[in-house]
């Protein structure tokens, strides 16, 4: 019997149904050997039940084994899915603006042939300020306006990624053509237009005979690229420590209602980034020769750039993590 049940061929679950039948059913052909234990003699009823017993045992065995195969080990009372159904919804996250931004204008700047160069946040005062041409007693140094660590004296948050500039320029030779995405802070208060935390990217170029005119025309090239063909741009004089001659380039943003009217401060014109011919100083405070070399730089903040075109009225909805609000976005791939 034993032999019976170990040899049997058991291919599919008809074929195991029929096992069962046969062998641990209701009727099963081990229960008359078991009721006729009672007619085998004394000497021989020890030996005659363990025999019964072990067929049993068996036949169990075999089941449980067969059916965990022909199964996949599931058990035999789990339904299996019925895979023809629609997908039952998941949740899932969507881009950050200032992610989707960053990247829009790493990729405008790539396709120029600009390479992306990143480094630290808390950064040295020489990279910072010194490099970057700004005097000792400028106002960006103090307190009230830069966040310092407590050790190592000198260090701070960087409050730009000209930090990242200063860094290049003084470990590579010309030709130079580099964007520095990343996080700076400044001690600002908290408002709808200003935050002591945002992203910039600064984008510099430094190679022989490079000018005004290069740096005016590459602009205006991302201007088109972000906010389409038909941008109007200008670009105002400004002054900044470490470029000379300065300037503000604006895109006309119009009037048409009321938050056009707002944002612009009823000029219709709004303010994109702050840019220049990089200063002979601070080349050469990077070792770098300005009688051969001119370059020119640029900084646009990323958060201002998301809220101009995303029409956001408030820079803080962009650190809060409202899912009310970041879900809007989950379509912009």
């Amino acid at each position: 019997m034993i032999n019976e049940i170990e040899t049997v061929s058991i291919t599919d679950e008809t074929a195991l149904e029929t096992f069962r039948i046969r062998f641990l059913g209701s009727k099963n052909i081990l229960k008359p050997l078991s009721a006729s234990i009672r007619d085998v003699p004394n000497e021989q009823k020890k030996e005659f039940g363990q025999l019964v017993n072990e067929a049993k045992q068996k036949a169990e065995e075999v089941f449980q084994q067969t059916q965990s195969s022909l199964t996949g080990g599931r058990s035999s009372d789990v339904k299996i899915p019925d895979m023809s159904l629609p997908e039952t919804p998941f949740p899932i996250g969507s881009r950050h603006p200032v992610s989707i931004v960053m990247e829009e204008i790493i990729d405008v700047f790539s396709r120029m042939g600009f390479e992306v160069a990143e480094d630290r946040e808390i950064e040295d005062d020489w990279h910072n300020f010194t490099a970057m041409n700004t005097p000792e007693d400028h106002p960006a140094r103090d307190m009230q306006d830069t966040y310092y660590v407590a050790s190592p004296p000198g260090w701070l948050l960087r409050t730009h990624t000209s930090s990242v500039q200063a860094r290049v320029m003084t470990t590579r030779k010309p030709p130079i053509r580099i964007i520095a995405p990343g996080r700076v802070y400044r001690n600002e208060t908290v408002s709808a237009r200003s935050h002591c935390q945002f992203h910039q990217v600064e984008v510099l170029y430094i190679d022989e005979a490079v000018s005004f005119a290069d740096m005016k025309q590459t602009l205006h090239q991302f201007a088109q690229a972000m906010y389409g063909k038909d941008v109007v741009t200008r670009l105002r004089p400004s002054y900044f420590p470490f470029t000379e001659p300065s300037a503000e380039m604006d895109v006309y943003y119009g009037l048409a209602d009321e938050h056009a009217y707002r944002i612009t401060k009823g000029t219709g014109w709004l303010e994109i980034m702050g840019c220049g011919m990089v200063d002979p100083a601070v080349l050469e405070t990077c070792g770098i020769d300005s009688t051969k070399y001119s370059g020119f730089a640029c900084g646009m903040g990323i958060e201002r750039q998301a809220m101009i075109k995303y029409r956001i009225n408030d820079i803080r909805l962009l650190f809060e993590n409202d899912v009310r609000f970041l879900k809007q976005f989950a379509s912009v791939v």
